[in-house]
């Protein structure tokens, strides 16, 4: 399996620790990825192809909040403890990723708290152009998401 490059430069040991909680992934352009709204289970690392993060008010049509691509990650929520998902994710381009369940991330972090915080800084450093608080978000798992 290709490695991420969200995790270049990671130390070789604290990537071990993370490649086997590593799932496969891959869909077809068109396909939906994520349905706002339905359970947060995994983070998903591209590896190839692109996708669409969407938003959809209560009263408006969707909205397109971003494009991810390589080396891009999406279904943060999995990672921060939130029930559901805040936006739908869909394949513009065929898409070849790696997911993982938010929960073994959380726990990876909770015993391996210095291989956590750098895993967690490399995943907030792929989402901080779109979502501004990553790093705050960082904290808060590292300081309160990790005693679940």
């Amino acid at each position: 399996m290709k490695r991420p490059t969200t995790f270049d430069g990671l130390k070789e040991e604290y990537f071990k620790l993370l490649e086997p909680l590593f799932e496969p992934f891959s869909c077809r352009a068109g396909e939906t990825v994520i349905q706002q709204g339905a359970q947060a289970t995994y983070l998903y690392i591209i590896l190839s192809g692109k996708a669409e993060v969407s938003y959809k008010p209560y009263d408006a049509p969707p909205i397109t909040v971003s494009h991810v691509e390589e080396g891009g990650l999406f279904g943060w929520s999995a990672v921060v403890g939130s029930e559901k998902y805040t936006s739908s994710v869909r394949a513009i381009a065929d898409l070849e990723a790696v997911r993982l369940y938010g929960n073994d991330l959380r726990k990876l972090c909770a015993e391996h708290p210095e291989a956590g915080r750098a895993i967690l800084e490399r995943l907030a450093a792929s989402v901080s152009s779109r979502w501004h608080d990553a790093y705050e978000q960082v904290k808060s798992i590292l300081g309160n998401g990790m005693k679940q």
